[in-house]
């Protein structure tokens, strides 16, 4: 009888040292990125006003609403080309995201939404390793005078490729919209 209870334990103690092993291999954890901020530069081509779109966030999901600035109107019929830069200003100095982002291409992918009237379009100017868009560089088109919204989602993970942000899939980082008005 003591035979058998010394060999239960012997087990047991083995089970338990084996279940509390260190893992020698931990998987590294790729912590989502802190974006406080995105800028969009559009420079027309041939010349003329360079126009921003920014939004600033510092308190993240604070009580403060985001800053939302757009620099003036864009000219009808005119093409400009397109910049983003995305930071996290909650680190000094300021951490530019915009350089994650390129470096894992094939994990992002900015989409733009154009509604509310706006004549415009956009094309994908930059793109992952594997030839799918990536867009933190584009044009954008504009056509006759109007108003409307120009929005900026950026997506984590999404399916590549895809015909745009509604099976895209992922986890969206960023998104934000900005009224505009071409003249």
């Amino acid at each position: 009888m003591k035979n058998i209870k010394f060999f239960t334990l012997v087990l047991l103690s083995g089970f338990l040292f084996t279940s509390c092993s260190d893992d020698d291999n931990p998987v590294p954890v790729n912590e989502e990125e802190i974006i406080t901020t995105i800028t969009v530069t559009l420079v027309p081509n041939g010349g003329g006003d360079t126009i921003t779109l920014q939004s600033r966030d510092l308190d993240g999901d604070g009580p403060d609403a985001p800053v939302v600035t757009v620099s003036g109107n864009f000219v009808a019929n005119t093409v400009y080309g397109g910049a983003i830069v995305i930071l996290n200003e909650t680190e000094s100095p300021a951490e530019n995201i915009t350089d994650e982002v390129e470096a894992e291409d094939e994990e992002h992918q900015f989409f733009y939404t154009i509604s509310g009237g706006l004549d415009a379009t956009t094309d994908y100017a930059n793109f992952d390793d594997d030839g799918n868009p990536l867009g933190t560089l584009f044009t954008l088109s504009t056509g006759a005078a109007s108003t409307g919204t120009l929005g900026f989602t950026l997506r984590h993970e999404p399916t590549k490729p895809n015909t745009g942000l509604a099976d895209a899939g992922g986890e969206t980082d960023l998104a934000v919209t900005f009224s505009v008005t071409i003249d």
